[in-house]
């Protein structure tokens, strides 16, 4: 019975946001931000530094236009601060993908809002931050503010990772 119920909390788990699991929570220190959406993390109960990336949410590459700005906006929000962290999988470059939760609220989901990232896009779905995206870029915010800003796996598309520049 305990197995059914965790392969239908990590079902669950995989279609929606936020995803909350007792294993994969817990609570750490920010202790450095490399860009819009990826930060290092000390867990509350000691260990290793944890790479984790930003589930649902796709920043400027840090060589893209607002890339810097986007880093510093999130810098500036989290950096050396105590975050929530809930674990849902790990990436194609094994960070851990979380969602984090500061002051209650989700990091993710406020830098959607505040236009500094887009709703991550996964094979034609809008991704989770669809609604708040559109409401960034009707507000001319964060990288809305420019005429035409471009989506950051369209960026990669174009021109490749930035550690290859």
């Amino acid at each position: 019975m305990r197995t059914a119920s965790m392969l239908l909390g990590m079902v669950i788990c995989f279609f929606a946001l936020p995803c909350v699991h007792a294993q994969t929570a817990y609570r750490a220190l920010v202790t450095r931000v490399v860009d819009g959406d990826t930060v290092w993390v000390q867990p509350e109960s000691g260990g290793q530094l944890r790479k984790l990336r930003i589930d649902g949410i796709d920043a400027p590459e840090i060589c893209q236009a607002d890339g810097p700005a986007a880093r510093d906006v999130l810098r500036s929000l989290i950096h050396r601060q105590w975050v929530g962290v809930y674990v849902r999988t790990q990436d194609v470059y094994g960070r851990d993908l979380a969602q984090l939760t500061w002051q209650d609220q989700d990091v993710g989901d406020w830098l959607v809002r505040q236009g500094w990232a887009w709703s991550y896009r996964f094979q034609g779905e809008p991704g989770p931050f669809a609604v708040q995206e559109e409401q960034a870029r009707q507000n001319r915010v964060g990288v809305h503010r420019r005429p035409k800003p471009m989506y950051p796996g369209s960026f990669r598309q174009l021109r490749g990772p930035c550690h290859l520049r």
